[in-house]
């Protein structure tokens, strides 16, 4: 393996750790292959490109499974050179990689981040909160409606993004056992999420919610064209949120 490398070739590992000389690398062949015995090693070239008749650069992502262990894997850049006629590998840098992640597709909403409370004077209100899920692929909220300060209601949602619609969708579970599904669709300063939901009971809702951002520090909210297993509903008011100070 490490004749594949030049006399002086450096490689940088995902930790950060700098071998330098084909000596060094060979050393560390020689303790990788001793901890970890049938380990396979598989590499997916991404790009290859000729910078010269005699220098070829190559990216691309590699995989290492060990039998009883979870798989590790890492992104890499490798630099090649020619020499005598043969290619040799110069320089190799290895990386953590990071997964793909949907959070441009959400900055539209990334407002939300952070706490909110129901924008009324007395007796009830709503509380929600709004965060970033790791990898940012999801914003993630729990939320709270309470009478006198009494907990009567709530539950999380998860925000991400659809991409074969291309659009927003949320997904909301209630804390009694009901759950919905809703698609966020824009038009103009507004958000329409049209809603499916199934009851604790078995029963079928439908209704559009009227998202709208008022400014980075206030939204609202509104259930709107509501059916309870095919009969309609009346709409329900307004609901606007302050952001938590």
């Amino acid at each position: 393996m490490a004749a594949f490398y030049t006399a002086d070739a450096d490689v940088m590992t995902p930790e950060g750790d700098l071998l330098k000389g084909r000596k060094a690398i060979e050393e560390s062949y020689q303790k990788l292959f001793a901890d970890a015995k049938g380990a396979k090693l598989f590499i997916r070239i991404t790009s290859l490109r000729f910078a010269s008749p005699t220098i070829a650069l190559e990216d691309g992502l590699t995989e290492v499974r060990i039998p009883g262990a979870p798989p590790s894997a890492a992104r890499y850049t490798v630099v090649y050179t020619k020499q005598d006629g043969e290619w040799y590998i110069e320089s190799v840098r290895e990386a953590i990689p990071v997964p793909p992640s949907n959070a441009k597709h959400l900055q539209d909403l990334s407002f939300l981040i952070g706490h909110w409370v129901e924008d009324v004077e007395k007796g009830g209100s709503s509380h929600a909160s709004y965060a970033w899920a790791e990898g940012g692929n999801f914003i993630v909220s729990s939320f709270e409606v309470t009478m006198s300060d009494i907990p009567v209601g709530g539950g999380t949602q998860w925000i991400g993004w659809d991409a074969a619609a291309k659009k927003p969708r949320v997904w909301t579970f209630v804390f009694n056992g009901g759950f919905a599904e809703g698609v966020w669709n824009k038009d103009g300063d507004k958000w329409n999420i049209a809603v499916t939901a199934t009851t604790q009971d078995g029963k079928k809702v439908t209704a559009t919610n009227v998202f709208k951002k008022i400014d980075n520090d206030h939204f609202s909210f509104q259930l709107v064209k509501r059916t309870l297993d095919g009969k309609e509903l009346p709409d329900e008011k307004e609901v606007k949120m302050k952001r938590a100070k």
